[in-house]
């Protein structure tokens, strides 16, 4: 226990160093499905950076995240996944649903509220190269997503949905945010979450 209590602490450091450099993000863990009757919420502010480390648990599962806008906010959303064998063609995709936006052209796994419209961010296509880098807080390397990147208005409750277009599922990052701020509260989460995710304990493959 004492051996994993330092560990914690020094990588909680290592975090905190890295802020500045590495864009570091408060970690978040799916320990329930985030589904449309009890979704991740993204508190306020909606620019603070956050990394759920969430999971498709099967071809027809989509994680829901939510946020209530009072006033004009930038949101910047994108996914990470681990470079892993099993994920070289797992390529999820998410839509940003909120009222004032148009509806999609296309269809959507999910049913987009009355009133309401989405943007549909999709991934590359399987079978394309896509862009690696290592993520020195989690000592991982990861496939990085497109990412939408935008400022809405429109007051109302809005909706992040991520789902696998091709139906197979997997480990994956939703990213938010892009200001590092860090509270206490995000401090202790950090010291909890990093040794899990330094030793693959968020993952529900081998990674080798």
């Amino acid at each position: 226990m004492a051996k994993w209590v330092f560990l914690s602490v020094v990588l909680t450091i290592i975090f905190l160093l890295a802020a500045g450099d590495a864009g570091s993000h408060v970690p978040f863990l799916e320990d329930s499905d985030f589904s449309e009757s009890e979704p991740f919420v993204l508190e306020h502010p909606l620019k603070k950076s956050r990394a759920i480390y969430a999971w498709l648990d099967s071809g027809t599962d989509i994680d829901v995240y939510t946020f209530t806008l009072e006033e004009q906010s930038q949101l910047r959303a994108f996914s990470l996944v681990p470079v892993c064998p099993p994920y070289k063609n797992f390529l999820p995709s998410f839509a940003v649903v909120g009222p004032g936006l148009a509806l999609p052209d296309e269809q959507v796994p999910f049913t987009v509220p009355e009133g309401y419209g989405a943007v549909v961010v999709k991934n590359t296509s399987p079978g394309t190269s896509r862009n690696t880098f290592f993520e020195p807080f989690t000592s991982k390397n990861y496939y990085r997503g497109p990412s939408y990147d935008q400022t809405i208005a429109t007051p109302g409750t809005w909706y992040v949905y991520f789902w696998d277009p091709a139906g197979e599922g997997g480990d994956y990052v939703a990213v938010f945010g892009f200001t590092e701020q860090f509270s206490f509260r995000d401090i202790m989460r950090a010291l909890s979450n990093t040794p899990k995710i330094w030793f693959d304990r968020e993952l529900h493959i081998d990674c080798p």
